[in-house]
């Protein structure tokens, strides 16, 4: 065989071989291309939509620290505030616990003091009559004299 004849049988063979794999082979490696492509596309895309709704999340995340932070924030102006008006209201009824409690000895040491002067009044009349026996060398009787005796003790 010639040189000529080889080449158009090899020409031949190759086309074959070129429709072959056009006609067997070449179908199911686009297929499986095509379909990597799509699960590619289809991965990016949800790589895209999953960042996107972290970037939401994320947002929804700060509003809601921040509300979080506004409420605590409150909450302690509320519980200071309570604080002060319990520590105002304490000083309060303190203030009228002492004033009851200084009224009430106020009351307590005049009504000993009342108490104390009738007894010296008692004293010092008692002692007035016996002065006036020592005088008149003679016993008074505190019955019959009873009258100025009272005189006395409201004049002391």
């Amino acid at each position: 065989m010639n040189i000529t004849g080889t080449l158009i049988v090899q020409m031949i063979v190759f086309l074959i071989l070129v429709w072959f794999t056009m006609k067997f082979v070449w179908p199911p490696i686009t297929g499986a291309l095509d379909e990597r492509a799509k699960k590619i596309a289809d991965g990016l895309s949800a790589a895209d939509k999953a960042k996107s709704e972290l970037n939401l999340a994320n947002k929804r995340v700060e509003a809601q620290l921040s509300a979080a932070r506004d409420d605590a924030a409150k909450r302690l102006a509320d519980a200071e505030r309570l604080a002060q008006q319990i520590v105002e209201e304490a000083k309060g009824k303190a203030s009228e616990e002492g004033a009851k409690i200084i009224a009430a000895a106020k009351a307590e040491a005049e009504q000993e003091s009342v108490k104390a002067r009738e007894a010296l009044r008692e004293q010092v009349a008692g002692l007035a009559v016996k002065g006036a026996e020592a005088i008149l060398r003679k016993e008074v009787n505190a019955g019959v004299h009873a009258e100025l005796l009272s005189r006395l003790k409201a004049e002391l």
